[in-house]
């Protein structure tokens, strides 16, 4: 993009090398080439996107996500994101911050209703809250805000109030993808503030109107290389190489690439690779899974829908189309089981849900990521890196490194900025 870069004493001659399309490598790319930066992008795979991105199923006969994505109207990164690639419209949620529920043990049905503006009155309006809590069961959020660097989720807010099992511990698994008794409770304070604690316009619930490629890969590619980006799939980076404590050099499977003294590099790579790129990196080491579950259904609906549910093995459904699409995080013992023994224990759960009757098993199909996240808990969040390594033309990015959010699309959008931003004040 011609005009004058944002940022003050960018080098505008030297060129950036991005190792990773995922979102956190786009979003650096996106913040870079604004900036006026000569941008390259390395990706191993032959897609971009990473963990976000869709694909036809044959099974299915049709679009799908290889993951379902929640995000949250008040998700600044995303928003700035969307409107970087020219794709602001790619969302697509409820008009007002609404969260329907089901009980699979009970069959009791809610939905959890935040008003407008930063003032909760909507906890102490037993219409708006789930059955049988009381203002009590909310206002329990402000420990997090008190939360120290070893505290658990369930250790800091207690399991005893009845909103525990039907609010906070499907909030809390959602975001960070592991249990409440392992997970780091500090890291869902700056998610409530940044949401829930500005009331409903900026918690109401966001979901790719197509599908995250379309969404977020596609059109940022399109951009990007309209500002004369150069984007090279199926090449791995296997090394670098150093000189005078900088990068000089890229080393792939098919060649090498050297770096000028004006050149620099934004690793946005899981954690694992950049420990094997990196000399003496400490990265966090665990990971959870996440199962999705995909069905085909019999009649489709306009735009999309979700619902969360408590009691079974399901945690959330989200509609899009003839397609319901069902997720269960912190899910390392579920993946471990065969496919068609997930799809038969989700899909009832499924039926019940959205009331479809007796159904027989429709098309479907199971994908486990068996690291999708790395696992949040206090000891491996402690492992989070920060954005500067010890080679000052060198960088990291991706939701693993220390953002201070959890390992969400946010936080992954969050660290490319960073990064992006800590070259140009690079000297």
């Amino acid at each position: 993009m011609a005009g004058t870069p944002p940022y003050p004493g960018v080098d505008v001659t030297g060129t950036v090398h991005i190792v990773g399309a995922g979102l956190s490598g786009l979003a650096a790319a996106l913040r870079l080439a604004r900036a006026g930066r000569r941008i390259v992008i390395h990706e191993g795979a032959g897609h971009a996107g990473g963990r976000c991105r869709s694909f036809h199923d044959a099974t299915l006969d049709r679009r799908i996500d290889n993951g379902n994505h929640l995000m949250l109207s008040g998700n600044r990164g995303v928003e700035s994101f969307l409107a970087e690639a020219g794709a602001p419209g790619g969302l697509a949620g409820p008009e007002d911050a609404e969260f329907p529920f089901m009980d699979l043990g009970t069959g009791e049905r809610w939905c959890v209703r935040p008003n407008r503006g930063p003032v909760p009155w909507w906890i102490f309006v037993s219409a708006r809250r789930v059955p049988g809590t009381s203002a009590g069961d909310y206002l329990q959020g402000l420990k997090l805000a008190r939360a120290g660097r070893e505290d658990t989720v369930a250790g800091c807010l207690g399991t005893a109030r009845p909103g525990f099992r039907r609010f906070w511990e499907p909030l809390a698994v959602g975001v960070l993808n592991t249990s409440v008794d392992d997970g780091a409770a500090a890291l869902l304070w700056p998610v409530l503030k940044e949401t829930f604690g500005r009331g409903a316009t900026a918690c109401r619930p966001r979901m790719a109107r197509v599908g995250l490629s379309e969404t977020f890969a596609d059109p940022a590619l399109v951009r990007l290389r309209g500002q004369g980006a150069e984007v090279r799939l199926n090449r791995r980076l296997k090394g670098l190489a150093l000189h005078h404590g900088r990068v000089a050099r890229l080393v792939f499977a098919d060649g090498e690439e050297t770096l000028d003294n004006g050149d620099a590099v934004i690793l946005a790579v899981p954690p694992a690779v950049a420990a094997e790129l990196v000399d003496g990196l400490i990265v966090p080491k665990g990971t959870r899974a996440i199962v999705n579950a995909h069905f085909r259904l019999e009649s489709a609906i306009d735009g999309v829908s979700l619902t969360g549910l408590v009691g079974g093995t399901a945690e959330w459904i989200f509609r899009r189309g003839d397609v319901a699409s069902v997720t269960v995080s912190a899910a390392d013992s579920l993946a471990a089981e065969p496919a068609e023994a997930i799809a038969d224990r989700i899909w009832p759960e499924v039926v019940r849900a959205l009331g479809l009757g007796a159904r027989q098993l429709p098309p479907h199909r199971i994908v486990k990521e068996k690291r999708a996240t790395f696992a949040e808990t206090p000891a491996e969040v402690a492992r989070r890196p920060g954005t500067d390594t010890a080679y000052p033309n060198l960088k990291l990015a991706g939701d693993w490194t220390d953002t201070g959010l959890p390992a969400t699309i946010e936080g992954a959008v969050r660290s490319g900025f960073r990064a992006a931003e800590a070259l140009t004040r690079t000297p």
